[in-house]
């Protein structure tokens, strides 16, 4: 596959899954939404539904890895040139920023309620992940522990060289890892939020501080460090139990 290729496919993708997972979020938690207060299980299953979308449509074009850790995890497995990482990185930042825009639009209506300081709400949540408690060191943890949960899995199911540059060329294991989400949003989401996914975060933060949604509250970039950091750290120890185990 080109540099072109993997660059446009993770792009799609990213902004697929961003679509989704973002969209749920503003469904869930937005006034005037038909799925407001629907609770965190319909929130886990949304994501996860995003990853399935993202990684199905995406994998013809890049293999359908829609995240920095999961790339990086690969890239240190051996299934990923480290050349190609970079159009990879960059592929996901700018489709996860792209996501958050859309689904901004398609929910406009509900985020200009906003401008009514009777439905004010905070909307970070909706884009990028947040603390339940305050506390960095407990927060990094999480979200490395999180995401190699998420590596390990995912590289019994395609690493060892068996795929092109990750899940996107089996079927199955594509929908399978979109169940291993799931879980993991229910199983150990709590804490955080469960970003395991550095694009996933930081893109729509970035969306979320520069779009005009009145009343939307901080972008906590003090916060933001730890769900790019955490999941890369995590995505590595992952690939490397994998590589000394498997």
């Amino acid at each position: 596959m080109s540099n072109g290729d993997i660059f446009v496919g993770e792009l799609i993708g990213t902004a697929i899954l961003i679509l989704f997972g973002a969209g749920v979020c503003a469904a869930v938690t937005l006034h005037r939404s038909k799925a407001q207060g629907a609770g965190w299980i319909v929130i886990t299953f949304g994501w996860g539904f995003g990853v399935l979308a993202g990684a199905y449509t995406s994998a013809p074009l890049s293999g359908g890895q829609i995240n920095p850790a999961v790339t990086i995890g690969f890239a240190i497995e051996g299934s990923t040139k480290w050349s190609d990482v970079p159009f990879y990185v960059l592929g996901q930042f700018t489709g996860a920023v792209i996501g958050a825009v859309l689904c901004w639009l398609l929910y406009l209506g509900q985020f200009n309620l906003n401008a009514e300081d009777d439905k004010a709400i905070e909307t970070l949540g909706i884009f990028s992940t947040r603390p339940e408690i305050d506390n960095p060191v407990q927060n990094l943890i999480t979200e490395i522990i999180a995401t190699a949960a998420l590596m390990l899995p995912i590289l019994g199911m395609v690493g060892g060289g068996k795929h092109v540059a990750g899940i996107g060329d089996a079927g199955l294991p594509v929908l399978l890892i979109s169940f291993l989400v799931v879980g993991i949003g229910l199983s150990l989401g709590g804490p955080t939020g469960y970003a395991i996914n550095p694009a996933r975060d930081l893109g729509p933060r970035l969306a979320h501080a520069l779009l005009p949604i009145p009343n939307k509250g901080t972008s906590e970039w003090g916060y933001s460090w730890i769900p790019v950091i955490g999941p890369i750290a995590g995505a590595a120890v992952g690939a490397g139990i994998y590589n000394v185990a498997f």
